[in-house]
């Protein structure tokens, strides 16, 4: 089973549209995928509700936000969006549990001093220092032509952590996070997408 945590402490970093678009993508490669939200919310549980039901399938995850239950049995792939501000006691405990961890990053000043610290107490945590997860950055909304995207870049590049990809703004998110379908649900990844997205995904897939 492939435990993977989309995580950032920062609230609108990109968390959910990275969340249900991998899950989408295991589901539509024969995975048993379960997506779980830690969050009271449950952003990813009404996610699924608006899901079209001839979609590959995406299971919900039953977690509660103060404690993880662990994916069903039969779940090859469990994908878990955290909220804003998950840090302390609650990620350190959820940290231990995961395989992956994928921290989106906006080009925004208050996105990348968030992540600083992020990063920071990520660095502290015994799962990460014993080398039992990996984490990988993406940044997310990227436009090249501006100088904040230019900037996020490279800022990032000053971490001992992969910048594994970077994901261009596209309205298109925005409507698969209010639809259900993916960009990968109906076949509308164009080539320079499938580009971003293809190192994020190798690096999932990839054993350690």
């Amino acid at each position: 089973m492939r435990k993977i945590m989309v995580a950032n402490p920062k609230g609108g970093s990109g968390k959910s549209t990275l969340a249900v678009h991998l899950a989408a993508w295991f589901a539509r490669n024969d995975e048993i995928v379960y997506l779980g939200d830690f969050d009271r919310q449950q952003s990813t549980r009404h996610w699924l509700k608006g899901r079209p039901r001839h979609l590959a399938p995406i299971r919900h995850w039953e977690t509660s936000s103060d404690e993880l239950e662990p994916p069903p049995k039969d779940c090859t792939v469990a994908i878990l969006d955290t909220p804003a501000g998950l840090h302390g006691k609650r990620l350190k405990a959820v940290l231990g549990e995961m395989d992956k961890i994928v921290a989106p990053v906006s080009p925004s000043r208050f996105d990348m001093l968030a992540s600083r610290d992020f990063f920071e107490e990520l660095s502290l945590t015994k799962a990460v220092r014993k080398d039992r997860v990996d984490i990988g950055i993406v940044g997310m909304r990227i436009d090249p032509r501006t100088h904040s995207s230019r900037q996020l870049v490279e800022y990032l590049q000053q971490f001992d952590l992969p910048l594994v990809t970077c994901i261009r703004q596209a309205q298109r998110y925005v409507q698969a996070v209010e639809t259900g379908v993916t960009l990968f649900d109906g076949g509308s990844l164009g080539a320079g997408e499938q580009a971003q997205w293809k190192p994020l995904l190798d690096w999932l897939v990839r054993r350690r």
